[in-house]
């Protein structure tokens, strides 16, 4: 995340006079590592970079450039590509370039930027994915009551971020940079108060809103969800339209499932590791520590690039449109274009049933409508007895022939009209 978590906040809190900063230059220097350990933490730290801003952004594109997928579930995934790729771009690699050197080489401003965003955009990130699992907990538990529309979608995503930055505020506000001996340094100011600690009371409250609360609301959520649709089923309901209702459901909750405990798996030692250090300062004063950060915000950072991989593998959709997205890929070949309008399989199937329908109607109309037509005095070239004695037939009986085929093509129109209104996915 940001290295005002760790040791860029010290020496606001030891630099009170020249002694302490001294000292605090000679502890720091003690961080030095060897070129190639730092290329091999440079090689990891870039791939998280180019797989996360890479793959989200195909993300955004698959939603928002397909109407099909403009669904209030994926409205809040692209929130959620957003957040996770913007930390990654603006945050990643800066973050590790200070971790690495102890060294502030990007002025006032991108500190502040850098001490801010990334609590924010954590707190968008999860909190989109808390919002889709109070969705699904309403789609799936309470099936009657009315859904989020588009706008009220918008809405509620306009609030998480403006609740993101008003939480983010304090490290804005008391980001700062100061010129030690020998080099610059990003931290944050903290206040001191007599009655209380505003940096400790300020870390927990950011852990325990940013982490253990929403997850919290999303394991309730997502274990109701799941006894419903794993351990209960709606007596006497066989057909194929609700199993297939309840296979779709379960496989977006079971990828929303793996979303959440990916995120909370990645992020967990990095909580762990700052309350610690709040708490247990004594610790973090050995030269090993470094690397331990390094491995714990390499973790936390990574979390940006599952999801994508996540949709790929787990959704047909999002398959199909990174497909789509990497046509120019020779290992892709042609015949993994199929749905590149990321409709499934059972819409196409559908709509081939539908053609065919169509069509048996315009055969059994055309088929039939010239018997209607046909004169009663003039004899068929058939030269059938059966013929002469159809021909014989009053007009009353000619008439219900009429009826009959204009009922045949009713029915079949009927038919047509079904599949193509109620067997449509949502």
């Amino acid at each position: 995340m940001d290295p005002l978590f760790t040791a860029s906040d010290y020496p606001s809190n030891q630099s009170s006079n020249a002694s302490e900063a001294n000292s605090t230059v000679a502890y720091w220097n003690q961080f030095v590592q060897p070129v190639w350990r730092i290329v091999l933490w440079a090689i990891a730290y870039s791939s998280i970079v180019v797989v996360s801003v890479v793959g989200n952004v195909v993300v955004i594109w698959i939603i928002l450039a397909h109407k099909r997928m403009r669904t209030v579930t994926n409205y809040f995934l692209v929130n959620l590509a957003f957040a996770e790729a913007s930390m990654s771009a603006f945050n990643t690699v800066v973050n590790f370039t200070y971790a690495v050197h102890n060294e502030w080489y990007f002025g006032l401003v991108y500190c502040r930027f850098h001490n801010f965003f990334p609590i924010a955009a954590v707190f968008a990130s999860i909190y989109s994915m808390t919002a889709i699992a109070l969705d699904r907990y309403v789609a799936i538990i309470h099936p009657l009551q009315q859904r989020m529309s588009a706008i009220e979608t918008k809405v509620i995503i306009g609030v998480i971020w403006i609740l993101a930055l008003l939480l983010a505020f304090p490290q804005y506000y008391y980001s700062n940079t100061d010129q030690l001996p020998g080099r610059v340094v990003c931290y944050i100011d903290w206040p001191e108060y007599t009655v209380w600690d505003f940096k400790k009371i300020y870390y927990v409250c950011v852990a325990v809103l940013i982490y253990f609360l929403p997850l919290l609301v999303m394991g309730c959520a997502y274990l109701e969800v799941g006894l419903t649709l794993w351990a209960s089923e709606i007596p006497g309901d066989s057909s194929d339209r609700y199993q297939e209702q309840l296979t779709a459901k379960r496989k977006v909750v079971k990828m929303m499932i793996v979303v959440v405990c990916t995120f909370a798996l990645c992020w967990l030692p990095f909580h762990v590791y700052f309350l610690l250090h709040q708490f247990f300062p004594h610790l973090f004063e050995r030269p090993f520590i470094q690397q331990v950060y390094l491995a714990v915000m390499w973790l936390a950072m990574s979390s940006t690039m599952y999801n994508p991989i996540i949709y790929c593998c787990l959704n047909d959709r999002f398959r199909a449109g990174f497909k789509q997205a990497f046509h120019w890929c020779p290992c892709l070949p042609d015949a993994s274009y199929e749905g590149l309008e990321l409709k499934s399989t059972r819409y196409l199937q559908t709509q081939t049933s539908v053609y065919k329908t169509s069509r048996m109607e315009t055969t059994i109309s055309t088929v039939l409508q010239p018997a209607e037509e046909e004169p009663r005095g003039v004899v068929p070239t058939w030269g059938s007895s059966h013929v002469a004695a159809a021909d014989r037939r009053p007009s009353g009986d000619l008439t219900s022939n009429g009826s009959s085929s204009r009922s045949v093509s009713k029915t079949v129109s009927e038919t047509s009209s079904f599949y193509s209104s109620s067997n449509l996915p949502e």
